[in-house]
């Protein structure tokens, strides 16, 4: 948590250096034209394009042995979705793994965004997405 206030700080200062902007003003209204996520949907980003290179083959082989793909036991409408199995955790502390956070943030997205045909367009979605997230 400490360690992500100090990245959010550097992005503050960066920003306010970058457009000449004082201390004294708020920081969104920076940020917004920069075009620059916060650094926790930054963060979301490079789960999840980890996650879409994994599943299509170009990602490593250790982030692709730690995701299951959803596989209901009946047929259901949701069953070519493209979701991800969320592993069950006891503590706050495996809600911090990758193994658990990767495949709820990949459940959150929209189907089309999960479905992009290549990583380009996901990455330009992905980021759309996010930015309206923070934005809006």
């Amino acid at each position: 948590k400490s360690s992500l206030t100090a990245a959010g700080y550097s992005e503050c200062c960066c920003s306010r250096v970058l457009t000449k902007t004082r201390k004294a003003e708020h920081i969104t209204p920076v940020l917004r034209p920069l075009h620059w996520l916060p650094v926790c949907q930054r963060i979301d980003f490079k789960i999840l394009l980890l996650v879409y290179k994994a599943l299509h083959g170009s990602g490593p082989k250790c982030i692709f042995d730690l995701i299951v793909q959803y596989e209901p036991s009946r047929p259901l409408r949701s069953s070519g979705s493209g979701l991800l199995s969320v592993p069950r955790v006891r503590t706050k502390h495996d809600e911090a793994a990758f193994s658990f956070s990767a495949p709820q943030l990949w459940n959150r997205l929209p189907e089309d965004l999960r479905s992009a045909p290549t990583v380009n367009s996901f990455k330009t979605r992905l980021k759309t997405f996010l930015f309206s997230a923070a934005f809006n």
